[in-house]
Formats: C-alpha cells, sequence, structure tokens
C-alpha cells in the first residue's frame, strides 16, 4: 500500500507510541486521525503531524462513541485506509497475594475489566467499525494490532496478558474474514519499548531490565513505527504477527 495520501485512524494517538506512528506516517505523505481521551492532548499531536491530520476524542470501550468516530472520519475526510490500534491500559496485579494462611489480597474484578474493556473490547470495536468504514470506501486497507510480548503470559499481568493474546488471535481471525474487501490484518507483539513511563524509571531498573534483553538495550519507538510502516507498506503481510522484542523472553 502507498501511504501518501492515504488516511490512518491511531488510537491511543497523542502520545508514545501512537504518536510515533503517525508522526510516521505522515512523514511518508499520510494523513492521521488520531484518536484519544483529552482533546488539548490530541489536537497538539494532530499539530505535529502536518496540516491535514486531525484530532478526535473517544472513549472506545463504549460502542456509540466508536460508531461516531468512524462515521466522523469518513466525513471528513472521505475514505479511510487504515487503522492501528494501539490503545493500551495496565494495571498490574498478582491474582492472588496469600501469607501465613491468610489472604492478602487479589486481582480485582475492576482491576481485570478495565484492562478488558480497554485492550480487548475497544480493538475489537474499533476493528469493527474500520472495517466498515473501509469496506464502504472500496479502497481496501490494513488494520494493525498492537499486541505484546505478554500475550504468551507474564507473572502479575493476568489482565494484560489475556487482552493480548486476544488481540493477536483476532490479527488471523480478521485476515481470514476481511480479505474479499482487501482487507489485511497484522499485528505486532512488542517487547520493552522506551515510552513515558520507562522514560521516568529509575536508571537502576532500566539497567536491570536492559540486561535480560539480548540486544541489551530498550527498543525505540521510532524503531516499532519503522516495524508498523513494513506492514502498511507491504501489500503480502497478512494474518501474522511480528514478535518486535530484541530477542527477550518472559
Amino acid at each position: 500500500m502507498k501511504v501518501e495520501g492515504q488516511v490512518f485512524v491511531i488510537t491511543g494517538g497523542a502520545r508514545g507510541l501512537g504518536l510515533a506512528i503517525a508522526q510516521a506516517i505522515t512523514h511518508k505523505g499520510g494523513i492521521c486521525a488520531l484518536v484519544d481521551l483529552d482533546q488539548a492532548a490530541v489536537d497538539l499531536a494532530a499539530a505535529s503531524c502536518g496540516t491535514q491530520s486531525k484530532g478526535y476524542v473517544c472513549n472506545i470501550t463504549q460502542e456509540p462513541e466508536v460508531e461516531m468516530l468512524f462515521e466522523q472520519v469518513l466525513a471528513d475526510f472521505g475514505r479511510l485506509d487504515g487503522l492501528v490500534n494501539n490503545a493500551g491500559l495496565l494495571r498490574d496485579g498478582m491474582l492472588i497475594k496469600f501469607k501465613d494462611g491468610q489472604v492478602q489480597g487479589k486481582m480485582s474484578l475492576s482491576q481485570w475489566q478495565s484492562v478488558i474493556d480497554v485492550n480487548l473490547t475497544g480493538t475489537f470495536l474499533c476493528g469493527r467499525e474500520g472495517a466498515i468504514a473501509m469496506a464502504k470506501a472500496g479502497n481496501g486497507g490494513v488494520i494493525v494490532n498492537i499486541s505484546s510480548i505478554a500475550k504468551a503470559g507474564n507473572i502479575g499481568q493476568s489482565n494484560y496478558a489475556a487482552t493480548k493474546a486476544g488481540v493477536a488471535a483476532l490479527v488471523t481471525t480478521w485476515a481470514g474474514e476481511l480479505n474479499r474487501f482487501g482487507i489485511r490484518a497484522v499485528g505486532i507483539a512488542p517487547g520493552v519499548i522506551s515510552t513515558d513511563m520507562t522514560d521516568s524509571m529509575k536508571p537502576e531498573a532500566l539497567e536491570r531490565i536492559e540486561k535480560v534483553i539480548p540486544v541489551g538495550r530498550l527498543g525505540d519507538r521510532t524503531e516499532l513505527a519503522d516495524a508498523v510502516m513494513f506492514i502498511i507498506e507491504n501489500d503480502y503481510m497478512n494474518g501474522r504477527l511480528i514478535e518486535f522484542d530484541g530477542g527477550l523472553r518472559f
């Protein structure tokens, strides 16, 4: 797929990985509809992506809001060519905490459900409405789901790991279902990528993480954006998940 003149929706686009992906797309002449929860932040992000890009506020866990979002993107741009399901939430915790024969704590239902709602339900809703918009536009397209190395399971992340495994499974499912519309579905499972969260970590904590990554460092958000661009531009990439983790295994 050529990028120039094409329209892409990027969820979680106000900062971090989402913004890096949007900037990579617009650097090649694409147009981005950046989606997040804060209007001021997403407008600022969109301004950094050229005059044609635009920011939208949407709670991706709410079906009516997601439906309205994609209807508005079509109304504003007349087409949709790609979707990057990047928005995600962490609410880490152990399944149970047990000491001296007594339960000290457990993962709450709200911890579980909030992550399911954003990471899995939000991806489903945006994928569904994005597919509708692309099918209506009739130009084919691509959906990129951002999964995680945690899809294989990770201690303290029952909720997050479950959602990222689900997001990965949707890639294969959607690739088979949407092929007749010319829509591809591909995923990326990042390891530990440098973000605002890792930037705020103590140096000794970062050093411990880097030591267990075979390449010896965190991934850079621009490198992840490059991987997304490879997927977008390579029309033979479909139904597969790229493991983007520097060789790290939990």
